[in-house]
């Protein structure tokens, strides 16, 4: 039997032909001796009959009873038969196929299943288990149409993409997966090698130094759908292994990277839902965004701006204000209206926001609420008159309005605000659906500097090109982030293309001359060799496709991620490797009874 038809194809104009469908059975019923099964695949679900009283006399309906007493669920089989109209009144306008079915003139089991550890159809048709049991048995959870939809969006998706950037001159090239360790922020995979004892390869954080080359190479413009490796903690938006479409151009400014993108997304948008998405997309710079957000990458599908409050409060007889603005701290509020709250935030909540308001990083929260047309709360016989008035001027606030001032260190405080402002929008439900709002965060700066030590960090990576002296501190980047309802798609910058500039800025992030050629050598040495003005971008794929589809997690987009504990329940990795293979990479494990940590006392002389 050969396959005519997908399970998602059949409709009335099939009616009386004869098809062969192949597929999973995903649920049977047996109703007085005529057996209906829903057959599934991962175009659709076509319904079965059985019915004995239908069937051609030369039919030998007791084989086809036999072999489907052996359809278990989830099963692989094969139908031959004929469709025709289902029964007045049982047609399903839900399911495309929903208004024929097939009455089948035989069948054969392809493929027995055991019972599956959980209901493998749609949520809706059972209960979802929970998120360790799907990795587990990741092969099964990939027949839900849910999680079928997430790997077509992907695959379309990755698809337009390619379209659009070959149809612009782009090449495709792969760079090295097994290369050396350079620091790009986060923790390396370390791959040891057996032909050259006592030497590693790391897997690429990403293929930065190497795209960079190609521009050097004259390859002028270059993109990948790259394979990722970061070491680091497993979150609802990261995976130790992840994929990003990487891309490099040579003689652009930051505008030309820009548009690029936005056309990008704009062709993809369109062939993926058929309409166009709005361009171009707003600019906000990166001071202006955590003075209003609170965030680098902040959701403006809602409001709950912040307002700066400094000014308002410089002479507020309040020490713990005055001592904040003395070492150079802020003073800004939110306003939630009585209009957004409706009565929803009482004082228990307020209780919990300035608990949260802790675990956020905040030192404390301030609350106020006006009533009677002036701000009172416990703290409000510490402000003058004049003060609350000027605070509620500032604010806007009206009758019932509660206002929540946060105070400290600039980044700190606002990054602290943002994550409780973001709290209160989910908490009230101001985050609307199906809305997506793309804009761009410029005007970055080019190094964070710890206020304690005064080490300088990158704010990207070190290979932005400055814009100014970098030994000001004003000194801005040519950085700029894609973001997308309150997550960062992706970072691009322009690169530095002088090998002088470049070893500068090393030396501002800390390191000596000799590490430099020891790390970064062979990259700086191709820089001066005729390296093009260039600069680039990267967008994250899952985070991307998990966004538009409204999943909480990149796990529900990639067909076998790993958990929130960074290990894969579907192999069981990591895991342990036979000693013969440890012993050929010359390489010893060590367990805590193998290690000299010494006793407490010699602890406490050293």
């Amino acid at each position: 039997m050969k396959r005519t038809n997908t399970c998602g194809d059949l409709r009335r104009s099939d009616l009386g032909k004869e098809v062969c469908l192949q597929g999973w059975v995903r649920f049977s019923r047996d109703h007085g001796g005529v057996a209906f099964i829903d057959l599934a695949d991962r175009y659709g679900i076509t319904q079965i009959v059985f019915d004995p009283a239908d069937l051609p006399s030369e039919t030998d309906a007791s084989r086809i009873s036999d072999v489907m007493k052996k359809f278990t669920r989830e099963s692989v089989v094969s139908i031959n038969g004929v469709v025709r109209e289902r029964v007045e009144g049982t047609a399903d306008a839900r399911n495309p196929t929903g208004e024929i079915e097939v009455l089948i003139s035989d069948a054969e089991v392809l493929g027995r299943s055991k019972i599956p550890p959980f209901e493998v159809g749609d949520q809706k048709e059972g209960v979802l288990p929970n998120e360790d049991v799907r990795m587990k048995y990741r092969y099964l959870d990939l027949r839900r149409t849910e999680m079928i939809e997430a790997m077509t969006t992907r695959s379309r998706f990755m698809h337009l993409a390619r379209q659009y950037l070959e149809s612009r001159d782009f090449l495709e090239v792969e760079t090295p997966i097994l290369a050396r360790s350079t620091p790009e922020g986060a923790r390396d995979f370390i791959v040891p090698s057996r032909v050259h004892s006592g030497t590693f390869y790391a897997l690429p954080q990403s293929p930065q130094l190497f795209k960079q080359m190609l521009m050097v190479g004259s390859v002028d413009r270059y993109y990948q759908f790259a394979r990722c490796f970061r070491d680091e903690d497993s979150r609802k938006d990261r995976q130790p292994e992840f994929t990003q479409l990487d891309m490099e151009m040579s003689f652009v400014d930051e505008k030309d990277i820009q548009d690029t993108i936005e056309g990008l997304i704009s062709f993809v948008w369109e062939g993926l839902y058929g309409k166009k998405i709005e361009t171009p997309f707003p600019r906000i710079g990166y001071r202006d965004a955590m003075e209003r957000f609170g965030s680098d990458k902040p959701d403006m599908r809602y409001g709950l701006e912040f307002v700066k409050l400094t000014d308002v409060v410089k002479d507020v007889p309040y020490d713990i204000f005055q001592r904040i603005m003395r070492s150079g701290g802020i003073v800004a509020g939110i306003n939630v209206s009585a209009e957004i709250s409706k009565g929803r935030v009482g004082r228990n909540d307020i209780d919990r926001y300035i608990n949260y308001a802790k675990k956020a990083g905040l030192g404390g929260l301030t609350w106020m609420k006006v009533q009677d047309g002036v701000p009172t709360s416990n703290i409000t016989k510490y402000f003058t008159p004049e003060i609350l008035e000027g605070i509620k001027n500032a604010m806007k606030a009206e009758e019932g309005d509660i206002l929540f001032l946060i105070a400290g260190p600039w980044k700190s405080t606002y990054e602290g605000g943002g994550a409780l402002r973001k709290k209160i929008a989910e908490d009230l439900d101001m985050v609307p659906k199906d809305v997506f709002q793309f804009f761009w965060l410029v005007d970055c700066p080019m190094f964070e500097v710890d206020p304690v030590s005064g080490k300088h960090d990158a704010f990207h990576h070190p290979f932005v090109k400055p814009l100014g002296d970098i030994d000001d501190r004003a000194c801005g980047g040519a950085c700029f982030d894609i973001c997308l309802n309150g997550n960062e798609l992706g970072s691009g910058s322009l690169r530095i293309n002088d090998p002088d500039m470049q070893k500068d800025v090393f030396r501002k992030l800390g390191k000596t001359d000799e590490g430099i050629e020891e790390e970064f050598g062979f990259f700086i040495e191709s820089l001066s060799y005729g390296a093009p003005p260039h600069g680039g971008i990267a967008i994250g794929v899952d985070r991307f496709i998990s966004i538009i589809l409204g999943k909480d997690t990149i796990r529900d987009v990639i067909a076998f991620p790993k958990n929130k504990k960074a290990v894969s329940l579907l192999d069981n990795s990591p895991a342990k490797v036979p000693e013969e293979k440890l012993e050929e990479l010359q390489i010893m494990t060590l367990s805590i009874d193998d290690l000299d940590i010494g006793t407490e006392e010699e602890a406490e002389e050293d």
